[in-house]
């Protein structure tokens, strides 16, 4: 059973988490190409080279493009923009494919929050689409079709349990 969502929308959340030495390691080998690829020239700026910086961004953006449900295809690394309010706390800028992209399926209350220690980068967002693609359902009996006619599921294997608690989320 599948749990009611509203009719008005859902929530769209991305989460990544990267290795700050991954970026480090980029940036000492090519530093140019890497900052004009991945950063816009604000970022650029406001980093200063910190890769404990760069590298949240960097998650910040995967994160995004995985709200946004396309992971990097379709949206460029500089159409997304991140960059601090002047207390600090990190807003999302949207451009071309990543603005096309986020008005499609109705991306509005973009929140994001990033976090790095020394090793790792770690950055979340919290949206809400007021015109989800598809129905989680659907998606899900999509799947099951595929899986099936690739011959990895039986048509008996891929359904739901039949005994899954009183209020149809495992709870007895």
């Amino acid at each position: 059973m599948m749990l009611a969502t509203s009719g008005n929308g859902s929530h769209a959340v991305g989460v990544d988490m990267i290795e700050t030495d991954r970026i480090g390691r980029v940036l000492r080998r090519h530093p140019e190409r890497f900052l004009k690829r991945v950063y816009t020239e604000a970022e650029v700026a406001f980093c200063r080279g910190r890769v404990a910086e760069l590298a949240a961004r960097f998650a910040a953006k995967e994160a995004l493009m995985k709200a946004l449900g396309t992971g990097a295809r379709s949206v460029g690394w500089r159409e997304i923009e991140v960059l601090p309010d002047q207390r600090g706390k990190p807003l999302v800028y949207l451009y071309g494919g990543a603005r096309s992209r986020a008005n499609m399926i109705g991306l509005t209350a973009i929140d994001i929050s990033l976090t790095h220690l020394m090793s790792f980068a770690v950055a979340v967002v919290v949206s809400f689409q007021t015109n989800p693609e598809q129905v989680h359902e659907d998606a899900r009996q999509k799947l099951l079709k595929r899986l099936r006619d690739r011959g990895l599921l039986s048509m008996t294997e891929g359904d739901p349990p039949e005994d899954v608690g009183i209020d149809g989320l495992g709870r007895f």
